[in-house]
């Protein structure tokens, strides 16, 4: 029997459902006035237990996995059938927003209410996971949730330390779990046959077009270079400007380059500079030695790298141009993550139909689905948040959007649990 669709009024119930629960879930927080909620923290075991409890009410058998997810299984027709797996993250930054992460949890449930309401159970079960830890705000490593369910938890993660020196592994026994056992939380391939992320877009393109909801193409891949320029310093007064190497004159003429030479790209790819240090920073002492940093980004890998290797061509010739030195050194990358074909499609369908269009667009920020990709097909549903603010207190979302978000995402989930 496949799922009826969901009619405007039980979604505009739902979407209410999902805004009161992001309001209880924001008030789990480690400080009064702001919500901060850290992995393996007490505020995140009791959000666990919280988001278990509405699992129960949808008809769903619960567990907290051996890294900290929190999970739930609503089952298919058959006992023990592959599943679709929904999710999202209930940690967040210092001084969050309510919604980035939680969302997709709660919007997730409403598929399975929905489900459970009907007395209907699929071809495949539904599972939802809230991941402990995406945002690394307290060990400085992320993903730590996603990449326990893919077994890709390096070892060394036990022995990173918080700001209070509380070691990974100390941080798990204190929340009652084994450090010895984290292997117990990766799932075998066959468990899953997709993976959906419902997610705000924390960008402004979705209000920028007046849609409600956008089908992510892929989740951009990134690189992050430490870069300088080394000239001369100099009085200001006395070296005449013909005869400068001015360190921060050069670092300015690039800096304009990778604005106009990224532009150029598309749409797609953006280029920031994110930080500059001038030394020796005096008024009247022309800068000698310039650091800078550089963030690329792109859901496609090739287009990196030719964006890259062209800024780093340009910022060399601007330097010998000018008689300085230039030099960049690559700190951290990371490749795009391509969604499945399959899964936009279905998601872009679902879009079209509650909201008349569906525009495809990248992430450029990180998610679960980096990591939960590298095992099963992966697809994100963005919704529009409040010109696109995220990661702050502002963060918000129209209540309409949700109940658009959970239409389409039940028509989805329901079509492909289906199959």
């Amino acid at each position: 029997m496949v799922a009826p669709l969901m009619d405007v009024s039980y979604a505009e119930v739902a979407a209410q459902r999902v805004m009161d629960r992001a309001d209880q879930l924001a008030a789990i927080s480690e400080s009064a006035g702001q919500l901060t909620r850290v992995y393996l923290s007490v505020q995140h075991l009791r959000a666990n237990q919280l988001v278990a409890g509405w699992m129960a009410q949808t008809g769903m058998t619960t567990w907290q996995d051996a890294v900290g997810n929190i999970c739930g299984r609503y089952e298919g027709k058959q006992e023990g059938a592959k599943a679709i797996l929904l999710g999202s993250h209930l940690d967040t930054v210092r001084n969050a927003g309510r919604y980035d992460g939680m969302l997709g949890v709660l919007c997730a449930l409403e598929v399975v209410a929905y489900l459970h309401q009907h007395n209907l159970q699929l071809e495949q079960a539904i599972e939802i996971v809230g991941f402990g830890d995406e945002e690394g705000t307290r060990f400085g490593i992320t993903l730590l949730g996603s990449r326990g369910l893919t077994g890709t938890w390096p070892g060394h993660w036990l022995n990173c330390e918080d700001a209070s020196g509380v070691s990974v592994a100390q941080a798990m026994v204190l929340a009652g779990l084994d450090p010895s056992r984290i292997a117990n939380a990766e799932r075998p391939k066959t468990d899953f046959s997709a993976y959906l992320e419902l997610h705000i877009e924390q960008g402004p393109v979705l209000e920028e077009e007046d849609l409600a909801l956008g089908v992510v193409t892929a989740i951009n891949g990134a690189c992050r270079l430490n870069c300088s320029f080394t000239g001369h310093a100099g009085h200001a007064g006395t070296v005449p400007m013909a005869l400068r190497k001015d360190a921060l004159a050069a670092a300015a003429e690039w800096m304009t380059l990778i604005e106009t030479t990224t532009r150029r790209y598309g749409p797609d790819e953006v280029a920031t500079v994110g930080t500059l240090s001038c030394a020796p920073g005096a008024v009247n002492v022309i800068p000698g030695d310039v650091k800078l940093t550089l963030d690329i980004r792109s859901p496609h890998d090739e287009s990196l790298e030719r964006l890259l290797n062209q800024l780093l061509a340009e910022g060399e010739a601007i330097a010998a141009r000018r008689g300085v030195q230039f030099s960049a050194e690559a700190y951290y990358a990371i490749p795009a993550t391509p969604c499945d074909a399959k899964l936009q499609a279905t998601l872009a369908q679902a879009v079209s139909d509650v909201q008349g269009r569906c525009l495809s667009l990248p992430s450029g920020a990180g998610h679960d689905a980096i990591a939960i990709a590298e095992r099963w097909p992966s697809a994100m549903l963005f919704v529009r948040c409040e010109k696109g603010i995220s990661h702050h207190p502002a963060e918000a979302v129209i209540e309409s959007d949700v109940a658009l978000a959970v239409q389409a995402f039940t028509q989805a989930v329901t079509k492909l649990a289906g199959e």
